[in-house]
């Protein structure tokens, strides 16, 4: 028996739910403590960006003018975003953490649910014991971490995806509600924009007319709130790259990040990073098609987390939340493939992916990225979301799939 059917096994073993519960707290605890102690903290710089932005709006009418004391760091987001973080003006910044861990906590849940969830069921496992133990490898994972210790958007942003994603599992009349989450979350942050090329590439013209009418809307209201700022933000704030960071950080884990630490000191270039945006577009269409025509609809939305992570020319970790519903689908299609080498095979990719992308690895390249070692440590999550990209397993949907209550595997 290999080490990973052992692992199976162990974790196959009836146990009391007295000991589960306690299986579940160790490893909670264990969990909790790695995250605050030995992990890298951000403390909470992103939200202070946010908290320092709207209070500097309120006092000065100004958005993009504000930088953090000491930083050349500001506010990167359309003015939408700063008008729905508008409350942390009424509160003070101890509230502002504690509402920002309780909105992650609440997002992550709903994630968990609506992508893990479908797995439990059909598995036949205890949806308490297997949701919380996915929760704490969740929890584990670096771009959650960072997305929690930053205090980011990126899990709220992903959760608003994915509902859209389950009102179209859903059909009927809930599907004439699909495409407001998409537009809410493109009016946030421009990334999340590229799910409606998703709902157009897959035959979804509603969805997707209701997805732009809601980012332009969206759009629309914050520039009568803030039109000056709305005015700075299009014309200036969004092209100037300095306001982010350099794009070679070694935490710029995308194919412009690791065409710009290739090239360091010089600029990378722009054509050739074209190209490769041009290959994967192309790519994400004829996967993403062949999905749909399966009726794989969850492999085609996570084929476009991946490519959204890909394309952006600024990935930073945390952004990699992106990843998370294609681990999951990994995973998915290991634990339904019969036993033999092909199933030992998926499951020890969706069990070394995640410990990976938990790993931190990256961070030893922080200072030089330079070197075959450097190229390959330092790019360690580029490789894994190029090789989901490509070799992300995608199937046939069961007639359980297409139960109105999941948008997950």
């Amino acid at each position: 028996m290999t080490q990973l059917e052992t692992t199976e096994a162990t974790w196959r073993r009836p146990v009391t739910t007295r000991g589960r519960l306690l299986r579940v707290a160790a490893l909670a605890a264990a969990v909790l403590l790695f995250c605050t102690t030995v992990a890298y903290h951000r403390d909470w710089f992103d939200l202070g960006v946010y908290y320092g932005t709207v209070h500097h709006w309120m006092s000065t009418g100004a958005i993009y003018d504000y930088l953090v004391p000491g930083s050349r760091y500001g506010f990167t987001y359309p003015p939408f975003a700063a008008v729905c973080m508008l409350p942390m003006a009424l509160i003070d910044w101890q509230s502002a953490v504690a509402f920002t861990l309780l909105l992650n906590a609440a997002a992550a849940a709903v994630i968990l649910r609506w992508t893990v969830g479908p797995v439990v069921r059909r598995q036949g496992w205890t949806p308490w014991y297997a949701l919380s133990l996915a929760g704490c490898a969740f929890a584990l994972l670096e771009p959650v971490r960072d997305t929690v210790s930053f205090g980011q958007v990126n899990l709220l942003l992903l959760a608003l995806v994915l509902a859209d994603a389950r009102l179209l599992s859903a059909g009927g009349r809930a599907s004439r509600y699909a495409g407001i989450g998409i537009g809410l979350a493109a009016a946030i942050k421009l990334t999340p924009a590229v799910f409606i090329a998703h709902l157009l590439l897959t035959g979804r013209p509603r969805a997707a007319a209701t997805a732009t009418a809601v980012a332009l809307g969206a759009t629309g209201l914050a520039a009568w709130i803030a039109p000056d700022a709305s005015r700075v933000y299009w014309t200036d704030a969004l092209w100037n790259t300095d306001r982010v960071g350099s794009l070679a950080y070694v935490s710029n884990q995308s194919w412009q990040g690791l065409l710009a630490r290739v090239s360091e000191p010089h600029e990378p270039s722009r054509a050739v990073w074209a190209l490769g945006v041009v290959v994967l577009l192309v790519v994400w269409a004829v996967r993403v098609r062949k999905s749909t025509a399966a009726g794989d609809h969850a492999g085609g939305f996570a084929l476009t987390g991946i490519l959204a992570c890909l394309i952006s020319p600024v990935t930073w970790v945390h952004h990699l939340v992106w990843l998370v519903p294609a681990l999951v689908l990994l995973a998915a299609a290991g634990l339904r493939t019969p036993d033999g080498p092909d199933r030992r095979r998926l499951l020890t990719w969706a069990i070394a992916l995640p410990f990976v992308l938990s790993s931190s690895v990256v961070w030893l390249w922080s200072h030089d990225s330079s070197g075959i070692d450097g190229f390959l440590g330092g790019n360690t999550y580029v490789w894994i979301a190029l090789g989901l990209f490509f070799a992300l397993p995608l199937r046939s949907a069961s007639a359980e799939d297409r139960r109105p209550a999941l948008p997950g595997p």
